[in-house]
């Protein structure tokens, strides 16, 4: 059960200072199709983190030890737990009482991540919400601060930017644990509206989850969901870009995340971003044209066909006809002679 605790300002803050972030290891490309495979069901969490309920009380009791990343208007650290001994990333999402834009999508953030709880998705440990109070410029300025899961191998980002691409054997246990992650997710009426390899983050183990709720949307809940195009607008489908032409007022939202998963997996084939040409500046009006009215797709010629089918199926460009999360898990790419031993 996620704990949540509500930090007074007046609390000491953290202020430890920061070392020089250590480099990620990365798995050889010979070994990384052994480093991602993983059971049909995951019954922990990695090890060196404790999920014990209440474990982390206080924020006092966590010791900053690297910046793991920046954006979107937070900052991402690697912590260390003294009573337990275990890693955790500690995202801090900074906040104005007058910026809606980011005080309301940091709150459904924290909504989702103290209702989800699933071996596919980066796991929530704990949520601690300041209030706002007076800064030196006369704003008033809060956070909410995210205990989570580490995930030691980075994102698939990092990977894709190590090896350039991966055979089909590692993406078909990849594509699974993300559509697992997805049916999880849209079972509980929650659409993710930014995957992509960035927001893929990989473990120890080599196992892939997803992470950053930050732009999703909770369907007929209590909370509405951000703009319609909130997002990366390259991993967008169809339907989100121009929802005049492919009838986005109506789309099952769901099926923009069956779009954006199609999207990364023909990229970690390819080894790069595959709607547009190696040449082509990746601005919105060449972005538009190639997902909302570029007929070609590439298809590296050794995919194979059911590779290829699995794709195709993910980037029908009318949503009503493009594949279910249920129909894919049961594509024949995902089938046992693809896994990996």
């Amino acid at each position: 059960m996620t704990l949540v605790i509500r930090e007074r300002r007046h609390k000491q803050a953290l202020s430890l200072s920061l070392p020089k972030s250590p480099s990620i290891s990365i798995p050889s490309h010979s070994d990384f199709p052994h480093q991602i495979h993983v059971p049909a069901l995951l019954t922990s969490p990695s090890s060196h983190v404790d999920s014990s309920p209440g474990i982390i009380k206080d924020l006092s009791d966590l010791e900053k030890l690297s910046v793991l990343g920046h954006g979107n208007g937070g900052t991402v650290y690697k912590v260390y737990h003294n009573s337990s001994r275990s890693f955790y990333a500690l995202k801090v999402l900074r906040l104005n009482e007058n910026d809606l834009g980011i005080r309301k999508p940091a709150t459904l953030e924290a909504e989702i991540l103290k209702r989800v709880d699933s071996p596919y998705i980066v796991r929530c440990h704990a949520v601690f919400e300041n209030g706002y109070s007076n800064n030196n410029d006369g704003d008033k300025g809060g956070d909410i601060r995210f205990v989570m899961e580490y995930m030691e191998g980075g994102s698939l980002h990092d990977v894709l930017r190590e090896h350039h691409r991966l055979p089909e054997e590692v993406i078909c246990v990849l594509a699974r644990r993300v559509l697992e992650g997805l049916g999880y997710l849209h079972g509980m009426n929650i659409v993710h509206r930014d995957i992509k390899p960035s927001n893929l983050l990989v473990n120890e183990k080599g196992e892939v989850k997803i992470a950053d709720f930050g732009v999703s949307h909770v369907v007929e809940g209590r909370f509405e969901g951000n703009e319609y195009d909130a997002g990366t607008c390259a991993y967008m489908s169809p339907e989100r870009i121009d929802p005049e032409r492919w009838g986005g007022e109506n789309a099952d939202e769901f099926a923009g995340d069956v779009w954006s998963m199609g999207v990364v997996m023909l990229e970690c084939l390819l080894g790069y971003f595959p709607l547009i040409g190696a040449g082509q500046r990746a601005d919105w009006a060449t972005l538009m044209c190639a997902i909302c009215f570029g007929e070609k797709l590439e298809m590296p010629e050794k995919a194979s066909p059911e590779f290829q089918n699995f794709v195709r199926r993910c980037l029908e460009k009318n949503w009503r006809k493009r594949a279910t999360v249920l129909e894919l898990l049961h594509h024949p790419f995902l089938t046992p002679k693809f896994r990996c031993s």
